[in-house]
């Protein structure tokens, strides 16, 4: 019996790069993409349009697929650095993990992979380590992302309960080469390299490599265990560390201020309104800079233990971001 696996927001950064492993392993695959987006061109994969908010369009995922063992990976969502939740960003995050876990339910698939977040586990004192926990709750998080995340997580772990077979993994701060969604952490290191970054923010975050969550994901598919959560995570990297790393595989980037975050606090309405003069999007808002400064003590020796989990040095994944958009021609012309 051959697997199929369902790939949900198959051309985001996490979902197109969980189809670059698979590509190589026996088996067939589903990608869900949104109406609007073309089709790229990979041997096994079958792509379905459609929307997670509209269960309808979801059901050619499933269908004709009762002589196959379904594992389903739900990676789309949307990323917000916003302060609150908009309703679309609910509808997709909260809304379109409920009619997965339904369509789950009604076909009998083999296992449901929700791809969470750490933002939706409770940060406690900024001296705690946090590892994963049983319930979610948005009362107990921050930010609009966040609370969404934490709902959508309950929802997965009540369908457990009931008798689904799932698994919920939380990255950390996801970043390396492949993506063409506009993730946020790519971002600064595109903006950086193309001289758009004013200025560096003194904190951190934990930064892990996109193919370590994908890989992640496979293991969890296969080891990891009904109704249990598992941290997919690296370590605290400072954003001055990760652009050091870039400026040594990128010497033309320019070295940065790094300014307080209470400094920067003052400039997001400054730095907003001229994102919205260029038309793009801030990198810093009042929640970016408040996550920089959370606590982000992730431990993934749950993941490690349980699934063979083991996340790569950052460094290696800088290298890669950079060699894989000057093979897209996405960046402006460097000397390396």
């Amino acid at each position: 019996m051959k697997n199929l696996y369902i790939i949900t927001g198959a051309h985001g950064h996490l979902g197109n790069t969980l189809i670059r492993l698979l590509e190589k392993e026996n088996v067939e695959i589903k990608g869900l993409i949104l109406p609007g987006e073309p089709e790229q061109n990979h041997d096994n994969v079958t792509y379905i349009k459609g929307d997670v908010r509209s269960a309808d369009s979801l059901r050619p995922l499933f269908e004709n697929t009762q002589d196959r063992k379904v594992y389903v990976i739900h990676t789309a969502g949307i990323i917000s650095i916003a302060a609150s939740a908009s309703p679309l960003l609910y509808d997709v995050n909260v809304k379109g993990t409920q009619n997965i876990i339904s369509l789950c339910q009604e076909y009998s698939v083999e296992r449901l992979i929700y791809v969470s977040s750490v933002h939706a586990i409770p940060e406690k004192d900024k001296y705690a380590v946090l590892k994963e926990i049983d319930s979610f709750s948005p009362e107990t998080v921050e930010g609009g992302y966040a609370k969404t995340k934490a709902l959508a997580s309950q929802l997965v772990m009540d369908a457990a309960a009931r008798g689904l077979d799932a698994v919920i993994l939380h990255p950390s701060g996801i970043i390396g080469p492949y993506d063409r969604s506009g993730n946020h952490l790519v971002q600064m290191i595109t903006d950086y390299i193309s001289g758009s970054l004013p200025a560096c923010v003194k904190g951190g975050y934990d930064f892990v490599d996109v193919r370590d969550v994908a890989e992640g994901c496979l293991l969890a598919a296969q080891k990891g265990k009904a109704g249990e959560c598992y941290i997919l995570s690296n370590r605290h990297y400072e954003i001055k560390e990760v652009l050091a790393m870039v400026r040594k595989h990128w010497r033309s980037a320019r070295r940065l201020p790094v300014l307080p975050v209470w400094f920067a606090r003052i400039a997001v309405p400054f730095i907003q309104v001229y994102a919205k003069r260029k038309k793009s999007r801030p990198l810093y808002t009042a929640y970016s800079l408040h996550t920089l400064e959370s606590n982000d003590k992730f431990s993934h020796d749950k993941a490690t233990k349980e699934l063979g989990y083991s996340p790569r040095d950052l460094e290696q994944t800088i290298i890669d971001t950079i060699r894989w958009y000057r093979q897209t021609a996405i960046l402006l012309p460097g000397r390396a």
